[in-house]
């Protein structure tokens, strides 16, 4: 029953017309260390990570443009500068996860680095998004990619390296990134997955401007299913049980965001949703 209300709740909280209601998405979060380098500066729901290095940081995902001052307030009380930011990631061209893009490059300097088939939604605002755009009006602030991002490329930054997967059907260029921490003398694998939920609205089985999210999805899934992972992270604090493993306060535990089994449930739970809306939109054919 708690999977299943979990697994819900990310499902509507990945439509991009209800984030704007969403209050969740820019409610304040204490900005705290989850594993090695990787620390949360996101909102209560809108994952942004830092993840630091000895020559500069990576930010990985925004909230919207009003929430970059908690983003920044997270890095400084962390203890770290935004002006040592130099690079801006994110799992997928969304507003609730680009939003902010464009002031944060603004404000750092950061190469922006996106996934080739996102790239264009960052740089024309949302304007050709399969779903959500309408060929005219931007939903964000556009924002220029530096580097175009392909399946299994690194970005590599003063001795880290994070891996891109390109997991489409969420968008065309949704991106999974994967990097490995060391911490209490053993090496952690973690995975700040781009999870393929189903936005209200998609026809899974084809749409005008994405006739291939059929295979796309069943690529991802087979792909995600196929990654191995320690540490379960996520572009919304509900799809890794964020609040059920750690809660302000909290005494530091390295082990805590280690999640292996939860990692392949989830996808799991999501392939068996668009396996079974597939199967409903052939039938009514």
């Amino acid at each position: 029953m708690l999977a299943r209300a979990l697994l819900l709740l990310s499902l509507w909280i990945s439509a991009t017309a209800a984030a704007q209601q969403n209050d969740d998405w820019r409610r304040p979060f204490p900005p705290f260390k989850m594993i090695g380098n990787v620390y949360w500066v996101g909102t209560y729901d809108l994952s942004t990570y830092l993840i630091t290095t000895d020559q500069g940081h990576i930010l990985v995902n925004t909230g919207f443009e009003d929430t970059v001052p908690l983003i920044v307030q997270g890095v400084e009380q962390l203890g770290f500068k935004m002006a040592d930011v130099k690079i801006l990631l994110a799992t997928h061209a969304h507003g609730d996860h680009v939003a902010g893009l464009a002031e944060l490059k603004r404000l750092t300097g950061a190469q922006m680095m996106m996934s080739e088939a996102d790239a264009v939604l960052l740089e024309d605002g949302g304007v050709s998004d399969f779903r959500f755009g309408d060929g005219r009006t931007p939903s964000f602030a556009a924002v220029k990619v530096d580097r175009r991002l392909k399946d299994q490329d690194a970005i590599t930054l003063g001795g880290v390296t994070l891996t891109a997967h390109h997991h489409p059907g969420h968008t065309k260029g949704a991106t999974s990134f994967t990097t490995t921490v060391r911490e209490g003398g053993r090496d952690y694998r973690v995975v700040v997955a781009n999870m393929g939920s189903i936005n209200p609205g998609v026809t899974v089985s084809g749409m005008p401007k994405y006739p291939t999210i059929a295979a796309d999805y069943a690529r991802t899934f087979a792909a995600q299913k196929a990654l191995p992972v320690d540490i379960f992270l996520a572009s919304h604090a509900a799809q890794f049980g964020m609040h059920d493993k750690y809660k302000p306060g909290d005494a530091y535990d390295p082990s805590r965001f280690v999640d292996p089994k939860g990692y392949l449930a989830a996808v799991e739970r999501l392939e068996k949703i668009y396996v079974d809306q597939l199967a409903q939109e052939r039938a009514a054919r």
